[in-house]
């Protein structure tokens, strides 16, 4: 078993929980999973980095090395969702066409809530067919709060 790592992140949106091995990213969560709050390394540091950048809106990319845990389908939608682009939206049947399973719709939204990794795997930026919030682990008001403040941000570099 390897060494994890563990702190809690202070965000706009209140506290995330941030969990890492020796080398990668394991997890951001809304949601309490501390091991040892007092622990850090290389991969925590670089991850409260690029979080407090994403924050000020300087950071559109992260660039964190992450583990992703789960079956193939769960990777292949958190993959897919890394791949949305900043200040983008798509809904849950853009990503069952974009992994080459169109029907799987539901299957997506499934693995959408179990992303492990809230904010830097971006499956805030998921949303309903019609254009409607729904789903997000952390609670619609901070989905909406991702959407503008990333919207926000989008706009600005393109003026």
């Amino acid at each position: 078993m390897s060494t994890l790592f563990s702190t809690a992140y202070r965000s706009p949106l209140g506290t995330l929980y941030i969990t890492c091995n020796r080398n990668a990213l394991l997890g951001v969560s809304f949601h309490p999973v501390m091991l040892d709050e007092n622990t850090t390394n290389p991969v925590l540091e670089l991850a409260k980095g690029q979080l407090d950048a994403y924050f000020k809106g300087v950071l559109k990319q992260f660039t964190v090395p992450l583990e992703l845990h789960g079956t193939i389908f769960q990777k292949s939608v958190w993959n897919a969702l890394s791949a949305i682009p900043y200040g983008h939206v798509v809904c849950y049947q853009d990503i069952a066409k974009a992994i080459g399973n169109p029907k799987a719709v539901r299957a997506v939204g499934m693995a959408n809530n179990k992303n492990p990794i809230s904010i830097i795997i971006p499956c805030h930026r998921v949303i309903g067919k019609q254009g409607s919030l729904v789903g997000y682990a952390g609670g619609l008001e901070k989905k909406q709060w991702l959407l503008s403040h990333e919207r926000e941000r989008a706009n600005q570099s393109n003026t």
